[in-house]
């Protein structure tokens, strides 16, 4: 498939092949891919009625390390996958579906990034020949086609969705869904806030520094004023004393 897959976590969980669906007696094998090289991730899986248990348990599993390998699936594998460490941390997870459909509509398990091409098949499980091929997204007619492919050569936001597809007298398959990712990108604005940051912590460091001035200044004027009524009132009190003086003589 024209693809790229796309991981958001550092522990990704593959699914090979790279598709969501798969017939009765299919193989699938699930690995653990850590880009920090530790050890100790199992893939598990959630079951239809909730329980939750290792991938490896039971008949027509073979595990070896991080990775689980489904030798002959059933619909009842049909789950959420994903990798969890010894520590309890947990990967993405992926929604696989074993069906007894006659059809299955093959269409990447990962997210695909966006501007990547993507490749949708709708597969029967016998060869079948002179059908039409219909697509659907969201229960909605998008393609027909005689080839049983369909492509997004770039792919955007608005293509996420969950798709279907249905051959002429052959049935139609579980719906799928197709996640798309946006690559991470900063934002225009985020350079000017370097220099607004700056410009707040200089005018911080600067109100550090004169606060002790100003408060020194506004202190030596209080205290000058004090002087200056002390002084005022020595004067008025002296005046005062010589008119007593005056008036007892």
């Amino acid at each position: 498939m024209l693809l790229t897959p796309f991981c958001l976590t550092l522990t990704c969980l593959q699914v090979l092949p790279n598709r969501s669906q798969f017939f009765r007696y299919n193989s699938v094998s699930l690995s653990c891919e850590d880009e920090r090289n530790s050890t100790g991730w199992k893939v598990k899986r959630k079951t239809p009625d909730g329980g939750i248990r290792p991938c490896s348990s039971g008949w027509g599993y073979v595990s070896s390390g991080s990775t689980c390998i489904i030798a002959n699936s059933y619909p009842t594998d049909t789950g959420v996958y994903w990798c969890e460490s010894e520590k309890g941390e947990q990967s993405n997870s992926v929604n696989i579906t074993i069906t007894d459909r006659t059809v299955i509509l093959e269409s990447p398990a990962l997210p695909v990034l966006e501007g990547a091409a993507a490749t949708l098949y709708c597969k029967a499980e016998t060869n079948t020949s002179d059908h039409t091929y219909d697509f659907f997204k969201d229960g909605h007619v998008i393609i027909t086609n005689s080839s049983g492919e369909m492509t997004i050569d770039s792919v955007s936001k608005s293509n996420e969705g969950l798709y279907t597809c249905s051959i002429s007298g052959g049935g139609e398959s579980a719906g799928s869904w197709l996640a798309v990712s946006v690559p991470f990108e900063p934002s225009s604005s985020a350079p000017s806030s370097a220099p607004t940051m700056c410009s707040v912590l200089r005018l911080l460091c600067h109100l550090a520094v004169g606060m002790p001035y100003m408060f020194s200044t506004i202190l030596l004027g209080l205290i000058c004023r004090d002087r200056k009524r002390a002084a005022q009132m020595v004067t008025d009190q002296g005046g005062r004393d010589d008119v007593i003086m005056e008036i007892l003589v």
